[in-house]
C-alpha cells in the first residue's frame, strides 16, 4: 500500500523494535545491568508501545478519513505525508484509545489488589496499590470521556452515516433531541420506540452546537449505510461501560482514601470482577469504529466488497481465517493463564521467579 504500508513500515522498524530489544533487556537484565537501566528499559517499552499505537491507528485513521492522497489509474498514491501524520481522525482516535488503555490498566491493578485484600494478603502493599490505581483510573476515565466526545465530533463531520448509525437517527434535523432510550428499526426505518428524548442534545454532542443540523439515515442510499442495530447497541453499551467505570473509580477514590479498603469485602468483590469491564469496553468500541464503517474499507473511496482479492478463492481465506483464529486464541490461553498465575502471587514471590529465570539463562 502506498498510503497504508507507509505508517505500518515506521511502526515496524521503530517501535516494534524498540520493544522487543528493551523488553529482553529488561527480562533477562536483573542483576546483569544496574537499577536505573533496568527501570529505564522498561519505561522504554511502555513509550515504544505508544509510538507503535500511534502509527498503527494513523494508518486506521487514513481508512476512516482518507486525507493527502490522489488517485491515479484507480490508485490512492501518498503526496501529503504530513496530512496523514496531522490526520484529527487518526489523533482523536489514539488518545482515545491510549486512555482507554489507561483505564483498562488500572482497573486490573485494582481488581489484582481487591484479589489480595480479600485473602488479607500483605495488606499494606495491595492498599496503596489500589489507592494509586483508583486515582489513576479516575482521570484516565475522565480523559476517555471527553477525548470521546471529541472524537465523537469528529465522526459527525467526516462519517455522517456512521454518527447516524450510532444514534439511530432517521430523520435529518436541526436542533436534534437525544433519546436517552431507543429501539431503531431499520426495516422501517425508523425508532420503534423513543423515550426521555432531551431537548437539541444530540445536535449540541454531534457539533457542540445546539442549534446544528444532524443528518439522518434517509439521506443516504441504502447501500451506503452501515448496519444501525449492531452499530446503536455496541455504542450504547460502550458509553454506559464508560460511565459505570467512572462511577466505580469515583467510589475506589472515596472508599480508599483513609487506606482501609480491605475493610470493604463487599466493594472489593464487585472490582475483582468488574476487572473484565474494561477489556469488554475496549472490543465494543472497535466494533463501533469498524462496523460503523461499512460499507467501505476506505471511507467514500473503497468498498469492502472491492477489498477482496480476486488471486485467492473462498477456501484459502477460510484457511488462513481459521489458522489465525486458532493461532491467535492459543496466544489469548496462554495471555490468560501467565496473567492469572502470576496474579495470584505476591509481589515478592513473582519478583524472584524472575531474578531466578535471569540468573539461570545466564548460568
Amino acid at each position: 500500500g502506498d498510503i497504508f504500508g507507509a505508517p505500518l513500515a515506521i511502526e515496524a522498524t521503530v517501535a516494534f523494535f524498540l520493544e522487543s530489544s528493551f523488553i529482553g533487556l529488561w527480562m533477562f537484565g536483573w542483576n546483569k545491568v544496574s537499577k536505573k537501566m533496568h527501570a529505564l528499559s522498561i519505561w522504554i517499552v511502555a513509550f515504544a508501545t505508544n509510538l507503535s499505537a500511534l502509527w498503527i491507528l494513523l494508518a486506521n485513521g487514513w481508512m476512516q478519513k482518507p486525507v493527502g492522497y490522489v488517485l491515479r489509474n484507480n490508485r490512492a498514491e501518498m503526496v501529503d505525508f504530513m496530512a496523514l501524520l496531522t490526520n484529527p481522525y487518526g489523533w482523536t482516535k489514539f488518545f482515545h484509545t491510549i486512555l482507554s488503555g489507561y483505564v483498562l490498566a488500572a482497573f486490573f491493578v485494582m481488581g489484582v489488589s481487591a484479589y489480595h485484600l480479600l485473602r488479607k494478603n500483605n495488606i499494606q502493599f495491595f492498599n496503596t496499590s489500589f489507592k494509586i490505581a483508583s486515582r489513576f483510573a479516575l482521570i484516565s476515565a475522565l480523559f476517555v470521556l471527553m477525548t470521546g466526545d471529541f472524537h465523537g465530533v469528529e465522526i459527525a463531520k467526516t462519517q455522517p452515516t456512521k454518527f447516524a448509525a450510532m444514534e439511530s437517527v432517521w430523520e435529518t434535523q436541526k436542533a436534534a433531541a437525544y433519546p436517552i432510550i431507543a429501539v431503531p428499526d431499520p426495516k422501517n426505518e425508523r425508532n420503534s420506540f423513543e423515550a426521555i428524548l432531551v431537548p437539541k442534545m444530540l445536535s449540541y454532542l454531534a457539533f457542540h452546537d445546539k442549534e446544528a443540523e444532524v443528518k439522518g439515515l434517509k439521506a443516504f442510499p441504502r447501500e451506503d449505510r452501515p448496519p444501525v442495530t449492531i452499530t446503536f447497541l455496541s455504542f450504547r453499551l460502550m458509553v454506559g461501560l464508560g460511565f459505570l467505570l467512572i462511577l466505580l473509580s469515583l467510589l475506589a477514590v472515596v472508599l480508599s482514601r483513609k487506606g482501609t479498603i480491605e475493610t470493604k469485602p463487599t466493594f472489593l468483590r464487585i472490582m475483582l470482577f468488574a476487572l473484565i469491564l474494561p477489556y469488554i469496553a475496549v472490543q465494543i468500541g472497535w466494533i463501533v469504529a469498524e462496523v460503523g464503517r461499512q460499507p467501505w474499507i476506505v471511507y467514500g473511496l473503497m468498498r469492502t466488497a472491492d477489498a477482496v482479492s480476486k488471486s485467492i478463492d473462498s477456501s484459502q481465506v477460510l484457511i488462513s481465517l481459521a489458522g489465525f483464529t486458532l493461532f491467535y486464541g492459543f496466544l489469548a490461553v496462554i495471555d490468560v493463564y501467565l496473567l492469572t498465575k502470576y496474579s495470584k502471587k505476591g509481589p515478592e514471590e513473582s519478583v524472584s521467579r524472575m531474578k531466578l529465570s535471569s540468573v539461570a539463562e545466564e548460568g
